[in-house]
């Protein structure tokens, strides 16, 4: 029997209509399970996406670098023209100075330093003072200690400088001007010595086996006499100063002497024509004795103003 609905509709379960098949789905349906998902493709934990590790590519790129014609050829070009400026460098280097005869002056030894420095302060005992030679080749300072060298006055004049800079601090008076202006002028100092040298013995036409390192040797010598006069001026005051001054001039002009006359009196010019036989070791004689005498005026102008 029908029963009336008196506005009353029973409900009936109805199922979900799947989307058409040929249709474009605008969003997709997640009430569902969601079906398993696979691993091929996506990101999991503990997998590198990007395949192989950075160690990995970067020893592939040395590798590759390396097995690049290119880049082996690049490298061998790069490396040839170093070559040439080395080269470069060192041809112009020796178009002033020779770096094996600079290496001579500096081929030195504890034993021969400690000699040297005896010489300086007490050449008055001094007795051989002969330059050796070996096959017309003069001995090494290390083979021979009447050998110049420049080792001992290059460590003296930084030495001067740093006690320079001392005594100025001891005094309240340093600063980084003050010891600039000292180190220069002891180098300039230097330098004019040299140059009046060599400009007298080219006058004078004196011919004789001293370089110009052997000049720049023997006049650094007295920064020996500098730092003993400076040292002994700051332990015992000016009269102190003046002592050590007397004894270093001494000692040096002494050294000098005995040194280039060794180096310069012996040297008999053979083409000396228009000068007598006996005017021309006299001006030696005087070129020796000048450079001696003017060894403790240029010690005293660089040490005075550090005591006071």
């Amino acid at each position: 029997m029908d029963l009336p609905h008196h506005g009353y509709r029973a409900s009936k379960q109805r199922g979900r209509a799947a989307p058409p098949a040929g249709d474009s789905v605008l969003f997709e349906d997640t009430s569902s399970a969601a079906p398993a998902m696979n691993n091929q493709g996506y990101y999991t934990p503990g997998y590198n996406m990007g395949g192989t590790s950075n160690d990995m590519q970067g020893g592939a790129g040395v590798n590759n670098l390396f097995t690049d014609p290119m880049a082996n050829a690049a490298m061998m070009y790069g490396s040839s023209l170093a070559n040439q400026g080395k080269d470069m460098v060192n041809k112009e280097i020796s178009r002033f100075m020779s770096v094996n005869k600079l290496k001579y002056f500096f081929a030195v030894d504890t034993r021969y330093v400690l000699k040297k420095l005896m010489i300086l302060m007490f050449p008055y005992t001094h007795q051989d003072w002969e330059v050796r030679y070996h096959r017309d080749t003069p001995l090494t300072p290390r083979q021979d200690v009447n050998a110049p060298d420049l080792y001992i006055p290059t460590m003296a004049f930084i030495t001067y400088i740093l006690l320079a800079g001392m005594a100025l601090g001891i005094q309240k008076r340093f600063s980084p001007e003050v010891l600039g202006l000292c180190a220069s002028t002891a180098l300039v100092w230097i330098i004019i010595e040299v140059l009046v040298m060599l400009l007298s013995l080219y006058l004078l036409t004196v011919h004789s086996d001293l370089s110009t390192f052997d000049l720049i040797a023997y006049s650094g010598y007295k920064y020996v006499g500098m730092i003993f006069t400076v040292l002994c001026g700051l332990l015992f005051g000016s009269d102190g100063y003046f002592v050590a001054l007397a004894w270093s001039s001494c000692a040096l002009m002494f050294f000098i002497v005995r040194s280039l006359k060794m180096k310069i009196l012996p040297s008999l010019s053979s083409d000396s024509m228009g000068m007598g036989s006996s005017a021309k070791p006299q001006l030696r004689l005087y070129i020796t004795v000048a450079t001696a005498v003017f060894q403790p005026i240029i010690i005293y102008w660089l040490t005075s103003h550090l005591v006071r």
